[in-house]
């Protein structure tokens, strides 16, 4: 399958987003993606807006996203790839991981929040193309919980969400982990990729603790009457796919796929090589659910 995108008009955008406790400035760095007059997308009527949310250590220009993003453009959709403000990306592979350290789900959903609301009030590029009244969301791993809890809090807002191998628990940690930052305040994970030491500070399960029934992705998920699409790699990590499991039987209302031989990364690495079988199965799967979502005739 050709990687040309010739007919992708990319936009790139920066929002304010608050700021740290110490003062320093937040950030949403994000690209828009329309495509342009191809035979299945219409370059005047307003489009869908999908906005695809990255992981945990992930990053909008991580592996698969540029291309996805490129591929919903060109299915006709409005999307949008971000980094949450406190990713721990600046400009390169984490260069910013003393943001990354008080990173917390209740900043990821302030981040959606104002990504939203500046699309609904045209401060994002090529904003003519965006119909906000059909708002999707695409979340990857830790981003489909971050996905599910918005669209739990927004239901009105949300019109259908789909998670790729999404997290079923907002915890993300060990015990040990956890003895770490409760005798210290900072426990750290290895990036096996850049051989950082990334660290995490207490707030984190501060704000879980804050939060409680709220961040219980399973029961929101449960709660949630919009259509809802889970992904799932049957060689990702076992807790991810008991993760998938929990979520499917807990919300049997939503439906369900798993992609033979896909791992977490679907088969894509970082730096971007190529497409593989499993990313191209969720691209169709997803296309397929949400313009069902959009339209129920088709």
């Amino acid at each position: 399958m050709s990687e040309s995108f010739s007919r992708i008009a990319h936009k790139p955008f920066i929002l304010a987003a608050g700021q740290l406790a110490t003062g320093e400035p937040l950030f949403l760095r994000g690209d828009v993606r329309v495509g342009e007059g191809s035979e299945t997308v219409s370059s005047t009527r307003p489009k869908p807006v999908l906005v695809i949310c990255h992981g945990f250590k992930g990053f909008k220009d991580w592996g698969f996203f540029p291309y996805a993003a490129n591929r919903f453009a060109e299915e006709g959709f409005y999307t949008i790839t971000f980094n949450f403000s406190c990713n721990g990306v600046a400009e390169t592979d984490f260069d910013e991981l003393n943001k990354f350290a008080l990173n917390t789900y209740s900043r990821e959903q302030n981040d959606l929040a104002i990504l939203l609301e500046a699309a609904r009030s045209k401060q994002l590029p090529l904003s003519s193309h965006a119909d906000t009244g059909r708002v999707l969301l695409l979340g990857h791993s830790r981003g489909g919980g971050s996905s599910i809890l918005y669209a739990a809090d927004h239901p009105d807002e949300v019109k259908a969400m789909v998670t790729w191998n999404g997290i079923a628990k907002a915890d993300l940690f060990d015990d040990a982990f956890k003895e770490q930052i409760a005798s210290h305040g900072v426990a750290y994970v290895a990036n096996a990729r850049t051989k950082q030491e990334m660290p995490i500070r207490s707030t984190f399960y501060e704000d879980l603790e804050q939060h409680g029934e709220r961040y219980h992705i399973v029961k929101r998920l449960s709660e949630l009457t919009l259509p809802v699409l889970l992904v799932q790699g049957d060689q990702d990590s076992p807790r991810l796919v008991e993760g998938f499991e929990a979520m499917r039987l807990g919300a049997t209302q939503h439906k369900a796929a798993i992609i033979a031989g896909g791992n977490h990364t679907l088969g894509a690495v970082h730096p971007f090589v190529t497409t593989t079988p499993f990313l191209e199965e969720a691209i169709r799967l997803t296309v397929q659910f949400f313009k069902k979502a959009i339209d129920p005739s088709i």
